[in-house]
């Protein structure tokens, strides 16, 4: 057996624990996110698309710029990484002294961060938004105060970042991934109630979402705290800025940082567009956006968090061939997924947001303009997926220099398809330029990545991206005819329409997946073929008794 088939074997072997990790954080993240799809049709039926709902979604933007900066992508992935090479070779002791350390530190550094922007509110929304904007009566000032009562998520979700990165280093995937359901159901409970009492004093109903918004934040660190503790973890509360752990956790996230920053200046430049717009720009954008982050999510992010600490893990040991086979699996794992994802998102979107969105306040015009926005986010599912599975692996090789030259490259061409863009398609155009800057990004930063690794196995990767293609393909041709089939039931009442749309995915879904085993897909295979041995063995025994 040569060197290269043990090899490949070995990474078979990872590839399942990858699967069956990327299975669970799935299903914990498949939860979060219907929670968020119920959260985001409580703020439909209430609020519809126009002034109180853009006011929030600029509100919430600013804390959670920063939550992206500090919380769940840049620390969680430096904290892994640091976190499980103390595991490797320092023991237990120093892991949890480590952990101490970076949450006392964090919590002072968060601690200012959110006490200037609750001082600085108003001048953030202005930099933010459009002087259309600022010009409807009284939009600044309502902006203004829920800035100033949201900011404070970001000290919360913050630390819940840390405790999930300790949890996945442990191998507990389940609760941190459904942490982001106790703030959903959190935000949605707190916040409904508050919305129809409040008025009764003379308050905004947006005013109880924004509280609601904090108390969805601190459950979803509290959530994760009894599992923390299980593993045996003893908080230590000190502060060590000379700590070797933590100076190499800031050394990984200062980069990163700047590169994230660069990213969010293309938030900050698409809501600066959009504000210019006609009103209801903005909220259809973000439903859109918060649809669109489903499957990135379910599919992207799951299978990231469960790769990063066997990579993470390879790379402590410098195991880079074993290195190379896991993030070929996993990119593979990820495409399997999202290119499907895409072709669903593109040919289902105005069903889909119609059943969700189109009640109480959300009519029938913004559920049209929402689904033009989706259409245009889903041409770059597949990029930002892969994003999110190849950045850490920078991280893991501690080099994210990279990462921010590919941050920038996004940010230039974002900005260039908005302006060339924006006259013919208005607000469609910041949806369309961020899948271009998406695509930008992953294309440069394989390029790298391919150089980084001295190589990695291309032919195995474009073999199960042709079948991935193939096999969308097929599945592209029965949904156009299918969805021409029921049209009736599409356009009928709404158990019709849920009936439709059930069956379309499921036979899609089957007709995709059976594709893809005909085709003999590995990362597919392996899993299908380990099931089916299991049933067998279990019917076999039952046969023997």
């Amino acid at each position: 057996m040569n060197d290269t088939t043990h090899t490949m074997k070995q990474a078979a072997a990872e590839t399942g624990r990858i699967a069956r990790s990327a299975g669970t954080v799935g299903a914990a993240v498949m939860c979060s996110r219907v929670t968020g799809l119920v959260r985001e049709l409580v703020f439909a039926f209430l609020f519809g698309a126009g002034f109180a709902y853009d006011s929030f979604v600029v509100a919430f933007r600013i804390p959670n710029l920063l939550r992206d900066l500090f919380g769940e992508g840049v620390l969680s992935a430096a904290f892994v990484t640091v976190f499980s090479d103390h595991q490797a070779n320092k023991g237990e002791e120093a892991t949890n002294r480590l952990a101490g350390n970076v949450l006392v530190f964090l919590a002072l550094l968060l601690g200012l961060i959110v006490l200037l922007g609750i001082l600085f509110a108003k001048p953030l929304v202005l930099l933010l938004t459009d002087k259309e904007f600022a010009r409807i009566p009284q939009k600044v000032e309502l902006t203004s105060l829920l800035t100033r009562i949201m900011f404070p998520f970001l000290w919360l979700v913050s630390l819940a970042s840390v405790v999930m990165g300790m949890l996945n280093t442990k191998g507990r995937f389940f609760i941190p991934a459904l942490a982001s359901s106790f703030f959903n159901v959190g935000s949605v409970v707190t916040g409904v109630v508050l919305a129809f009492v409040l008025p009764r004093f003379g308050v905004e109903p947006i005013i109880g979402m924004a509280v609601g918004t904090l108390v969805g934040g601190l459950l979803q660190l509290a959530g994760q705290l009894p599992s923390l503790f299980r593993t045996g973890f003893a908080f230590r509360p000190h502060l060590d800025l000379a700590d070797p752990g933590l100076r190499r956790i800031i050394r990984l996230m200062a980069p990163a940082v700047v590169g994230l920053a660069a990213l969010q200046l293309n938030v900050f430049i698409n809501t600066y567009f959009a504000s210019s717009l006609r009103q209801g720009s903005i909220s259809w954008l973000n439903y859109a956006f918060r649809f669109f982050q489903f499957p990135v999510g379910v599919f992207g992010v799951a299978v990231s968090v469960a790769a990063l600490p066997v990579i993470a893990r390879q790379a402590a040991v410098r195991d880079i061939p074993r290195l190379r086979e896991t993030y070929v699996s996993a990119q593979t794992i990820a495409f399997c997924l999202t290119v499907p994802a895409t072709v669903g998102l593109y040919l289902l979107a105005e069903p889909i947001i119609s059943l969700i969105y189109e009640h109480g306040r959300f009519d029938h015009f913004s559920m049209l303009m929402t689904a033009e926005a989706l259409r245009f986010y889903a041409l770059g599912l597949f990029a930002y997926a892969a994003v999110k599975v190849m950045v850490p692996v920078f991280y893991a090789l501690d080099n994210t220099r990279y990462p921010v030259i590919g941050s920038f490259i996004a940010v230039v061409a974002n900005l260039a398809v908005v302006l060339l863009t924006i006259g013919r398609l208005a607000h469609r155009a910041m949806a369309l330029s961020i899948s271009c800057a998406m695509l930008a990004n992953f294309l440069f930063l394989s390029i790298v990545l391919y150089r980084q690794l001295d190589g990695y196995p291309l032919s195995y990767l474009a073999s199960g991206l042709a079948k991935v293609a193939a096999a969308a393909a097929a599945m592209a041709a029965w949904l156009l005819v299918a969805v021409h089939w029921l049209g009736g039931w599409l356009a009928g009442a709404i158990l019709w329409r849920v009936a439709a749309l059930l069956l379309l995915l499921a036979t899609a879904v089957a007709l995709y997946g059976g594709a893809l085993y005909l085709l003999r897909l590995r990362e597919l295979t392996a899993i299908i073929d380990k099931v089916l041995a299991r049933v067998r063995g279990e019917r076999g025994a039952e046969a023997e008794a």
